[in-house]
């Protein structure tokens, strides 16, 4: 019975001109452009909740700049296989 509803669903798939989005009416929630958007505010909110805290403790605060050299060391020492909770 299985195999016959996965044949079933495979040939209206072979047979379908319209594409599998088409047939389950499926649409993204978002556009990807407004993920992105979303992304770089969560960034803006982040870094700007970090620095308040880093004023607080008498730290200097993080430029954006700073956090790509950050993001690019950690994503370094991913891609060796090292990360911050290796053991030397």
């Amino acid at each position: 019975m299985l195999a016959l509803i996965v044949g079933a669903l495979l040939l209206v798939d072979h047979f379908s001109k319209a594409g599998a989005t088409d047939l389950l009416d499926w649409r993204p929630t978002r556009s990807p452009a407004l993920e992105a958007q979303n992304e770089v505010d969560d960034v803006r909110q982040m870094l700007e909740a970090q620095n308040e805290m880093r004023r607080r403790r008498g730290a200097p605060e993080m430029t954006e700049d700073d956090l790509d050299a950050a993001v690019r060391e950690d994503e370094r020492l991913r891609l060796r296989g090292r990360g911050p909770f290796d053991s030397a």
